[in-house]
């Protein structure tokens, strides 16, 4: 099975702003996160493909594994780790016949069936969220909170990557629940030191 820990650093240019994604990867990549995800809801094919292009190597070579939101067709062309999928991507079949049997797929759950329905469809993980309220998805699902986190750790095997308003004042608690892995958007992008923030992040899991 797969093992996932630490914190999971989404990369979505949009709530980076004018901050380089290159040298948000390189502070968390000397922090010591391992996890990135490139997600791009808005733009076109071209966009995401260059900038995933660009930040692939950049994480692997860095020890990291990179994956790419929504778009497995993107995720095969630049060598990257795997997709990750929301409820209404392409289904978790398809995505596994674009990317063979090595790469990993996580799916977006965001309650106990959709979670159960992944592990037996094959996900290598599911995200699992918004655990508290978010500001960084224009129509967030309602949240599921920790109670909802522990229900779903009771029942799913695989790893959980819980998601959804965590910084470093929650993340602890969440930890708690037997979530795998956290994910952040804002609580490092937004961060007035991202690289600082990171730390704050991962000296809060390890509490």
């Amino acid at each position: 099975i797969l093992r996932l820990s630490g914190l999971y650093l989404i990369l979505d240019p949009s709530v980076a702003g004018s901050r380089s994604l290159t040298d948000l990867i390189q502070a968390a990549l000397d922090a010591g996160v391992r996890l990135f995800q490139l997600r791009m809801k808005t733009l076109e094919t071209r966009k995401v493909y260059e900038m995933a292009a660009a930040l692939c190597p950049l994480v692997q070579k860095g020890g990291g594994t990179f994956i790419v939101n929504d778009r497995c067709d993107v995720a095969a062309v630049v060598g990257a780790d795997g997709a990750h999928l929301g409820q209404e991507d392409l289904p978790l079949v398809d995505a596994r016949a674009i990317l063979g049997p090595g790469k990993l797929i996580g799916i977006s759950t965001h309650n106990l069936a959709q979670a159960t329905e992944a592990e037996a469809g094959g996900a290598d993980y599911i995200g699992f969220g918004p655990i508290f309220p978010t500001a960084t998805k224009e129509n967030p699902d309602p949240v599921v909170g920790l109670a909802g986190l522990r229900e779903v750790r009771a029942k799913v095997r695989i790893p959980i990557v819980a998601i959804g308003g965590i910084n470093a004042g929650n993340i602890g608690e969440v930890k708690s629940t037997g979530a795998d892995c956290c994910a952040v958007v804002s609580a490092v992008l937004s961060a007035p030191d991202p690289a600082k923030a990171i730390k704050g992040l991962l000296k809060a899991i390890e509490g």
